[in-house]
């Protein structure tokens, strides 16, 4: 069988490095505090200019996940590792690189009976004890469908919850592992019924074989469970071992597909190629804010 020719990378995917003292003292912070990003783990193209502007997304619960998805590049195995006093070295980090949003994220634990739900409500304690002003974001697996561990999380009342779908239906049992569309949705569901005024959030990734009338399929399924903000995104494949690119999406069209997103009601869409979930995430607050105010207003 002759071997699958891979797409060549388009001009537009370039990555500015900008390694300077501010990426280097993150890096360091982190290291001494044992702390792990998904900056690094999946090596996020947007990592030097997150971390030269101090902004970085926190992975707790280790760095080995019990899932296998096709398109990620975390380590996957038996963890080991379940740190109790993680909360509080991700609370020390944000204060000393006083951060005004935190984004925290995870690696699937399916492993631990609530998922790592008890972390991630710690974190967000945690932090808000050392920065009131500070707003959190998480970006939580799907807890296998366990409400009782989402509830955990939104009695937390981090300032925007995340759920990433992904990709398309279609698509979704090919690209992930354990992770269902539907189950997906429904988790965006159920947190906006157990806290209404938290704002959803969720992520689709381009290029792994999607039709465009798929992705805005996609869409308006976020929208039917009231998501808030959307973003979209180009997969670079990590690896030889992990899915190959299938189209290489041009600005233009992710410039088309916010136009559509926004259409539909999302407070905010942030789309291009280089956009990752937790990407400009500061910005994404404050949008959902004003659009809360507005249609407060006007009703």
């Amino acid at each position: 069988m002759a071997k699958e020719e891979k797409l060549a990378k388009p001009d537009w995917i370039r990555i500015k490095l900008t390694t300077g003292d501010n990426f280097k003292e993150i890096k360091d912070m982190m290291r001494s505090k044992t702390l792990h990003t998904v900056c690094e783990e999946a090596r996020c193209p947007n990592i030097y200019e997150c971390w030269a502007n101090r902004t970085a997304t926190f992975m707790i619960l280790g760095d080995i996940c019990t899932r296998a998805c096709r398109f990620c590049a975390v380590n996957t195995g038996m963890p080991t590792e379940l740190d109790l006093q993680e909360p509080e070295r991700v609370a020390e980090a944000a204060e000393n690189m006083n951060l005004r949003h935190c984004v925290v994220t995870s690696v699937a634990r399916d492993d631990l009976k609530d998922g790592g739900a008890s972390i991630f409500a710690g974190t967000i304690h945690a932090i808000r004890k050392r920065l009131p002003f500070c707003s959190v974001e998480v970006l939580i697996p799907d807890f296998q469908g366990d409400l009782d561990s989402l509830k955990i999380v939104m009695d937390a009342k981090p300032d925007i919850l995340n759920h990433n779908i992904e990709t398309v239906e279609r698509l979704s049992d090919r690209v992930r592992a354990k992770a269902k569309y539907r189950r997906s949705l429904e988790l965006l569901k159920r947190a906006k019924e157990l806290q209404p005024d938290i704002p959803t959030k969720s992520s689709i990734m381009l290029g792994v074989g999607e039709e465009w009338d798929e992705i805005l399929q996609a869409m308006d399924d976020l929208r039917a469970v009231d998501c808030d903000i959307l973003t979209l995104g180009q997969y670079l494949q990590p690896s030889p071992k992990h899915l190959n690119v299938e189209k290489y999406y041009h600005p233009d069209e992710f410039a088309k597909l916010k136009e559509e997103g926004l259409k539909r009601g999302f407070s905010h869409v942030e789309s291009g190629p280089l956009v990752r979930s937790s990407y400009h995430a500061h910005e994404q607050v404050k949008s959902a804010t004003r659009h809360k105010e507005e249609q407060a207003v006007s009703q």
